[in-house]
């Protein structure tokens, strides 16, 4: 671990551009696949969920990768860079792919490379950093800036509907694969430690369970996470179907408001406390469904824009101020761990779920007008608005904690 006074430019540059490639690979094929996919491909929105449910299948397996090997045998920059370099073969051969289930397979062996290392690059990282809490954010924020770059690339470049994203991705990868051997060495964790399924799982989080309120924190979060995958997977289609010019550059309003709102959380959290943060995190994201539902491309876009705005309390609010909140009631010996189980079911078990949802309920609402399918959007928009207000009112209801640490873990 380097000294905070001599976290140099050299390794400070290189962190920050590790960071800057990490999130550019991600935001360049993430957002638009599902316009790809519909609208060029022809996909039904089953099909897309299911291709955007690799993720979530990659975050569920994410923590053995790292945990059980990485952490155990191999350097971390070494994983990154041979992780990276076989995403890219990966990636590069999705783009190629346009039969359904042979993508699904393709991205999921993708989803496998690629979720691992967003462990790794914090990890390389802290491992470099005496006081993370100061010197983490100046890093960290460059991936948030690759994603806004990435998404006014492809749309400035117009290419959303395009396989052109993928082999933008697989490039940047490819590059990042071979930049990760000159990172500074991160040596394995815990080499010579029997790790087990437990650890990496964050399974020792679940005694916490039987404190009321964290699990209702639980299983609200796990809830609020099945409408959030109807944004994640459709939002750049739905956008370019209703004829948002530059969808993917005007959704990078998104990130923007997210860095915005991250710079003024403390303030709301002093006057708010958690559970009203909470709270104001989930109503934002039913604002957002509902602006969605009712707004139009034309007199009323800036209902669209405003959706997007959302998103930063979206995030902030809740993502942000659970994780405050677990560290606050989990005892320290397992906080690391209850965060992970968070992760978990978060990303994985609720994005996979909603994925399963969300695409049915689009090829219900969808026509074919000769060759071309079009969606009810409004319809479509009105189901995780209506799952957020049920959420929204279990949560009010049963969660009473405001995150006094624990004691105990027994």
């Amino acid at each position: 671990m380097s000294d905070e006074s001599t976290l140099s430019a050299s390794v400070r540059a290189r962190l920050s551009t590790m960071m800057f490639f990490q999130f550019f690979i991600w935001g360049a094929w993430w957002v638009t696949m599902g316009t790809y996919l519909l609208q060029n491909l022809k996909f039904t929105g089953t099909q897309t969920a299911q291709s955007y449910s690799t993720m979530p299948w990659g975050a569920i397996a994410a923590p053995f990768l790292v945990g059980m090997i990485a952490d155990r045998f191999f350097a971390a920059e070494k994983v990154l860079g041979v992780v990276h370099l076989t995403g890219a073969v990966l990636l590069y051969w999705v783009s190629t792919i346009t039969d359904p289930m042979a993508f699904f397979w393709v991205l999921l062996a993708y989803a496998f490379c690629y979720n691992p290392t967003l462990a790794l690059v914090n990890a390389i990282s802290f491992n470099q950093m005496a006081s993370p809490e100061k010197q983490f954010p100046a890093v960290r924020v460059f991936g948030t800036v690759g994603w806004i770059v990435a998404g006014w690339m492809i749309g400035l470049l117009a290419i959303e509907d395009q396989a052109s994203p993928l082999r933008i991705a697989a490039a940047c990868s490819a590059l990042l694969g071979v930049l990760a051997f000159f990172l500074p060495h991160t040596p394995p964790k815990s080499l010579g430690r029997k790790v087990t399924v437990s650890d990496v799982l964050g399974l020792e989080a679940l005694k916490l369970m039987k404190d009321r309120s964290f699990g209702v924190f639980v299983l609200g979060s796990l809830l609020i996470c099945i409408p959030l995958a109807f944004y994640y997977s459709f939002t750049n289609a739905f956008l370019n179907e209703v004829g948002v010019v530059n969808a993917a550059g005007k959704m990078t309003m998104g990130q923007m408001s997210e860095f915005f709102f991250m710079l003024v959380m403390p303030l709301f959290f002093v006057r708010l406390g958690v559970k009203r943060m909470l709270l104001v995190g989930m109503l934002a994201w039913l604002g957002r469904y509902l602006l969605f539902a009712f707004g139009n491309a034309q007199e009323l876009v800036f209902m669209y824009y405003l959706a997007i705005i959302l998103h930063g309390i979206c995030y902030d609010f809740f993502f942000v101020t659970g994780q405050i909140y677990v560290d606050n009631t989990a005892p320290k010996e397992i906080q690391a761990s209850a965060q992970g189980f968070i992760t978990l079911i978060t990303y994985g078990v609720g994005m996979l779920i909603g994925n399963w949802i969300s695409g049915p309920i689009v090829d219900r609402y969808a026509t074919r007008a000769g060759d071309t399918v079009v969606h009810d959007w409004t319809a479509i928009w009105l189901w995780p608005a209506a799952m957020s207000l049920v959420v929204i009112l279990l949560f009010a209801f049963f969660f009473k904690s405001e995150g006094k640490p624990a004691t105990t873990a027994s």
